[in-house]
C-alpha cells in the first residue's frame, strides 16, 4: 500500500504542478473531454476526493451522500454542473489548494489501511488497493484532458501500470455493465511500458490479443482515445469488442470518443513516429 500511495502522491503532485503554472486564460480553455475546462476538471476531482475522504473516514455518511447524489443525477443534473456550483465561490488558486489538501487527506488515510480492507464507493465496496488505484486512474485521466487542452504532451511514467492493470481486470465489468456476456476467451495483453519494460496479462497462446504502448492502452480504457487513434494492435473478436466498450471506471455505461474526436494529434509518441 505504501508503494501504491507513493505513486498516487506522485500523480497528484504532477497534475498540481502543471495546474499551478496555468494562466488565467488556461483555466477556461475547453478540453476535448465534453469541452470541460481545466477548472471543471479540478472541481470534479476535488468533489470526488472529498467523497473518497468521507468513504475512508465515515462509511455510513458516505452511503447517505452517495444516495443523495444518485437522486440528483437521476433527475438529469450533470456531475460537472454539480461540482462547478459547489466551488463557484472559490477562485482558481483556492480551488487547486483545496483539491491538494483533500488529496493529502486521502493518501494519509490510505497509508493506514491494509490492502484488502473494504471501502465503500459508488457501487460495490472496493479493496483499499483497488480504491487507491481508482483514485490514481481518475487523476491521470482528467489530467490528460488538461494536457490535451494545452496541446502539450504529458511525460509518461511507469505509474500507469496501475491503470493498465485496472483496465485488464475490469474487462468483465465493461461487458456486464452493458448487459453483455463477457467473452469466454480472455484476450492476451502485452504492453510496452514507458521505461521500456514489457507488461503482460493472460495466456500468450490465446487467439485474441492486444499489443502496443501501455500509454495508448490506458488512454483507451479511460475513454480518452478511440483505439483507432492509437498504435495498439488488436486481434480477434473478443479483443476488438472489448476495446470498443472498455470502461475501467465506475458508473453507468459511458460512450467513448469516436475516432479522431479526442485530440489525436497528441497520441503516443510511438504512434506519431510511425
Amino acid at each position: 500500500m505504501n508503494d501504491l500511495c507513493d505513486d498516487l502522491a506522485a500523480e497528484y503532485g504532477e497534475l498540481a504542478e502543471r495546474c499551478h503554472a496555468l494562466s488565467v486564460n488556461d483555466w477556461t480553455r475547453a478540453t476535448p473531454f465534453y469541452r470541460w475546462t481545466p477548472r471543471d476538471e479540478i472541481a470534479h476531482l476535488c468533489y470526488f476526493e472529498q467523497c473518497a475522504a468521507q468513504a475512508l473516514a465515515n462509511p455510513p455518511a458516505f452511503r447517505i451522500d452517495e444516495s443523495a447524489l444518485k437522486k440528483r443525477l437521476s433527475t438529469g443534473e450533470e456531475i460537472s454542473a454539480i461540482a462547478r456550483a459547489q466551488y463557484a465561490h472559490l477562485d482558481d488558486s483556492s480551488l487547486l489548494t483545496l483539491w491538494q489538501r483533500r488529496c493529502e487527506s486521502v493518501i494519509a488515510s490510505l497509508r493506514q489501511r491494509n490492502s484488502k480492507d473494504r471501502i465503500p464507493w459508488f457501487g460495490p465496496d472496493m479493496s483499499a488497493r483497488s480504491f487507491a488505484t481508482a483514485r490514481l486512474m481518475e487523476t491521470w485521466a482528467h489530467g490528460q484532458d488538461i494536457w490535451d487542452a494545452l496541446s502539450e504532451r504529458r511525460p509518461a511514467s511507469d505509474r500507469i501500470r496501475h491503470i493498465a492493470h485496472l483496465g485488464v481486470t475490469t474487462l468483465a465489468w465493461s461487458f456486464s455493465n452493458r448487459g453483455m456476456k463477457p467473452p469466454a476467451e480472455t484476450p492476451f495483453v502485452r504492453l510496452d511500458a514507458p521505461s521500456g519494460a514489457i507488461w503482460t496479462w493472460g495466456d500468450s497462446a490465446t487467439g485474441s490479443w492486444v499489443r502496443g504502448p501501455a500509454e495508448d492502452f490506458c488512454l483507451v480504457v479511460t475513454q480518452r482515445r478511440h483505439a483507432a487513434d492509437t498504435a495498439l494492435e488488436i486481434h480477434g473478436e473478443p479483443a476488438t469488442t472489448w476495446l470498443a466498450i472498455a470502461q475501467c471506471f465506475a458508473g453507468p455505461p459511458a460512450q467513448g470518443p469516436e475516432p479522431g474526436r479526442r485530440n489525436v494529434n497528441h497520441v503516443s509518441r510511438s504512434h506519431l513516429e510511425r
